[in-house]
């Protein structure tokens, strides 16, 4: 047994020493001489490429049985619909037992109403009351179809013709809901490759009509002037095709989230210096600003054709529902046919159509309706005036009246905190209901939060006393405390 595995051995010694000795081990390839060693690593270089190259292998298929997919439906957890709700999130806001005006009913008790954005003081109007009754009558409640399927009735050309007579503009277009005229006419003009450069603190509307566009987003400071030339004019040396493309500034006249008021003078200038259009939402201004009520525009002086396209809700000064958009004769007829907003919704309701149009004639006939307004803007601000903890944040002659804190207690979430035990305890102990301005998740806006007060014309001094009174006297106990 021994001699035949030390044959065995032998003969493997020989077959690599005769392996090693071939000719073809010492072989010459350019001038290189090769080894026996270098020939069996080719060797097995060829044999690893080899089988590298095959299909790796997969075992044979065969079906899940019963058991097995009820263990696995068992194992799986579906993905939430919705995000984990918070604490903030479940906070329960008051319900309001009757009418929004100067004066509301939340759980029974009567207080003064700050938290809506009644500015004219038009809600419950007898001239809209009855303009709404009479079209109810005529028309019916809805109309049943979109604009440009049977859903347009006359009434939406009379308002969308008095709309453009009081702005001064040469047309006019009526979209159903406030909130979407801005997220329907952004994307109607401005696509994938333009550039549309926006002030970092507009409302949620235009922040979602800027996503829907696709368009290369751009933001600048809050109210800041020289943020914007900056950003114009890096636009203008850095971009090759700056000329080539459609380019945008978009702004608020009083933005909603903080109440200040765009210098349409300064923007107009720089938008004609750098060839920019610009897009300016009216939501908070019109029936406000300006002498008789006409918006920013007036307010500055400017010519409303200076603006390119002015879009508004009507939810506020002019107490109705629905929005427009006004410009020239064919940015307004390529909205009929582009923007979704007008050309997929159901169109206003008659009644509230027929509401715009009496608001609006209401508001020609007494501008004193403004000036009233500015003067409760002037009496809160004075009540106000020696606030401690709290600082006015707003400009002097906006209706919105935003309150920050002076100092930050840390973090956004703790600020909110405080300002909504400000809130809770001025509206239970005071009857005066305030808000805060707290965001939803989606709304991208650095502006920091606040407690807003909406002032109305339909306000008393005895209203707007109160109100400062109450807002003093509990922020200071409430900063005291958290202090």
């Amino acid at each position: 047994m021994a001699s035949t595995v030390t044959n065995l051995l032998q003969t493997a010694v020989e077959w690599a020493t005769s392996t090693f000795d071939a000719p073809s081990s010492r072989a010459v390839v350019f001038g290189v001489p090769i080894g026996g060693h270098l020939f069996v690593e080719g060797l097995l270089l060829v044999v690893i490429l080899y089988l590298l190259s095959q299909k790796s292998y997969k075992p044979p298929k065969r079906p899940l049985t019963k058991k097995e997919i009820d263990e696995l439906c068992d194992e799986w957890t579906p993905e939430s619909l919705i995000p984990p709700l918070t604490e903030d999130m479940q906070r329960e806001t008051p319900v309001l037992e009757s009418a929004a005006g100067p004066h509301t009913t939340i759980n029974g008790k009567e207080v003064v109403n700050f938290a809506s954005a009644n500015y004219l003081g038009l809600l419950g109007h007898p001239k809209l009351i009855d303009s709404c009754t009479s079209a109810l009558e005529k028309y019916g409640v809805g109309s049943c179809g979109p604009r440009g399927f049977y859903g347009t009735i006359d009434v939406h050309l009379d308002c969308e013709a008095r709309i453009a007579k009081f702005l001064g503009t040469p047309d006019s277009i009526l979209y159903s809901y406030g909130l979407s005229t801005m997220f329907s006419a952004i994307p109607a003009f401005s696509k994938k490759g333009d550039i549309i450069v926006v002030d970092e603190g507009v409302h949620w509307g235009i922040q979602n009509g800027l996503y829907l566009s696709r368009s290369t987003i751009i933001y600048f400071k809050h109210n800041d002037m020289a943020s914007l030339q900056s950003k114009l004019e890096k636009i203008t040396l850095e971009n090759k095709r700056a000329k080539q493309i459609r380019r945008y500034i978009v702004i608020e006249a009083i933005y909603q989230n903080s109440g200040q008021i765009a210098p349409l003078d300064e923007i107009i200038r720089l938008k004609e210096k750098y060839r920019f259009r610009v897009l300016l939402d009216e939501s908070n201004s019109l029936g406000v600003l300006g002498s008789s009520g006409r918006g920013l525009s007036e307010y500055y002086k400017v010519p409303i054709d200076k603006i390119d396209l002015v879009t508004a809700a009507m939810g506020h000064a002019l107490a109705t529902e629905g929005g427009f958009c006004s410009g020239s004769a064919r940015t307004i007829e390529h909205q009929r046919l582009s923007s979704s907003g007008y050309v997929f919704s159901a169109s206003l309701p008659p009644y509230l159509a027929s509401a715009a149009i009496s608001a609006i004639d209401v508001l020609e006939e007494n501008p004193a309706l403004v000036t009233k307004l500015k003067e409760n803007v002037a009496l809160l601000w004075a009540g106000l005036s020696d606030l401690q903890g709290l600082e006015i944040a707003s400009n002097p002659h906006s209706p919105i009246v935003f309150l920050r804190l002076k100092s930050s207690t840390g973090s956004t979430k703790s600020d909110l905190r405080v300002l909504e035990d400000v809130a809770d305890q001025v509206l239970r102990n005071h009857a005066v209901f305030v808000v805060t301005s707290k965001k939803s998740p989606l709304d991208k806006s650095p502006v920091p939060v606040g407690i807003k007060l909406f002032v109305s014309a339909a306000h008393t001094e005895s209203d707007l006393q109160k109100a400062s009174e109450a807002i003093k006297s509990v922020a200071l106990s409430v900063l005291r405390n958290h202090g």
